[in-house]
């Protein structure tokens, strides 16, 4: 029996697939039989090809349609995050390598998945997971991890990019609630979310040592959307505006103490990098592999342009840029995996993946000539895609910043 990945029902507990079901994914032909061990990469990358082309699968047969519809369809938003579960809860020796490796396959399929799952998972469960309450595990981050909800991260603010301490959100206590005004912009998923993970400032005079992390439901009065940001790229990922007028936070709501926000912020961008370094390899390999593959079928001068040197070397390098950044993540996230610190090779891989993939597009559209400035094809949507790579979770200057700082310490 054959079945299309939309089909397939996944398990939360061990990512577990329809008996009998053969699912095509990419080049892999996968026949699920009953009592099939669950598809696990570990340390040595076991079950990796499985792996990544189940993800390849849950993102790819709808990237078109969500980007060109300008919605964000959550049923596959919310397959592709059963699929990442356990790697949030289980916490196993390999779970970072893991999930790098899947947002990169889902970023390959299509870019917009791939961040909305980033997001979701290593810019709000993340913090959660880290320094959340039990009580607030079991409500801001179990439902979130299955999928059942959708999460955001409120740091950005129209003055406050590059320079996340100059934060002018303000967070005022009054008895057993905060009251929150202010504003927060670029908020990837902030018009479909159920959840905000918000950082204030609780007391300006205090700098960086002022502000204040909260999980906030989006419902709550005084949260108001904004219009859905329009965009080069990732128009599949919704973004936009968040005002704050008098909302009023439980003094249960804050996530560690009082002045810890930047200390919890900058922890979870470290770890967000490594998810937007793979998003990046994700759109160079889409770009690379439509390169090479109309590269084999184009012909010049009576001959496949595959044949002449130029665009031999542009593959060449295009690929080994690729490889090279995928190594950098995948050590940023193995330390990560093994609790040690990983600010600077995050900033490294999150850089490097960055500019590679602009490059690798750059590459992609020039060897496809006029076709690649054509919406027939894909390789123009990861032209576009790649693009913001270098500018969200921290811009490429910024981890130059980070990278120096860490080797003139």
């Amino acid at each position: 029996m054959r079945a299309p990945i939309s089909d397939l029902p996944l398990v939360l507990d061990d990512v577990s697939l329809q008996a009998g079901a053969t699912v095509i994914l990419s080049r892999l032909s996968l026949t699920i039989t009953p009592g099939a061990p669950t598809l696990i990469v570990g340390p040595n990358g076991a079950g990796k090809t499985s792996l990544l082309r189940l993800c390849m699968g849950l993102a790819a047969p709808s990237a078109g349609r969500v980007t060109w519809g300008g919605r964000t369809d959550r049923a596959p938003l919310r397959r592709a995050i059963l699929f990442q579960r356990p790697v949030m809860l289980r916490r196993t020796t390999a779970a970072n390598v893991a999930y790098a490796l899947a947002i990169e396959e889902i970023s390959r399929g299509c870019a917009s998945v791939g961040v909305t799952l980033s997001v979701n998972n290593s810019l709000y469960c993340d913090p959660l997971l880290k320094y959340g309450t039990d009580a607030q595990k079991e409500r801001w981050l179990k439902p979130f991890a299955a999928g059942e909800k959708l999460g955001c991260f409120g740091l950005t603010e129209p003055q406050a990019g590059s320079d996340a301490a100059e934060q002018r959100t303000t967070a005022v206590r009054r008895g057993d609630k905060y009251v929150v005004n202010g504003t927060k912009n670029w908020i990837t998923n902030g018009p479909v979310a159920d959840a905000m993970v918000l950082f204030t400032m609780t007391d300006l005079s205090k700098g960086t040592k002022g502000i204040t992390a909260f999980v906030v439901d989006t419902g709550t009065p005084g949260f108001l959307r904004q219009k859905s940001d329009e965009k080069l790229g990732i128009c599949a990922s919704p973004s936009c505006t968040i005002f704050f007028e008098n909302m009023e936070v439980p003094v249960a709501n804050r996530l560690g103490q009082e002045g810890e926000g930047f200390k919890i912020a900058m922890s979870t961008l470290d770890g967000g990098r490594i998810g937007i370094a793979a998003q990046a390899i994700g759109i160079g390999m889409a770009a690379f592999e439509e390169a090479r593959d109309y590269a084999k079928l184009r012909k010049t001068f009576d001959v496949p342009i595959a044949q002449h040197q130029a665009i031999q070397f542009m593959l060449a390098d295009m690929i080994t840029e690729l490889e090279a950044a995928r190594l950098l993540t995948l050590r940023a996230a193995s330390l990560k995996d093994s609790g040690a610190r990983h600010s600077r090779e995050s900033s490294m891989a999150k850089l490097y993946a960055s500019e590679a993939a602009n490059r690798v597009a750059d590459k992609a559209v020039q060897i496809h000539g006029g076709m690649g400035y054509s919406k027939e094809l894909d390789v123009e949507r990861h032209f576009r895609d790649a693009r913001i790579t270098e500018i969200y979770e921290g811009t490429s200057e910024i981890q130059r910043l980070v990278i120096s700082n860490a080797l003139l310490k």
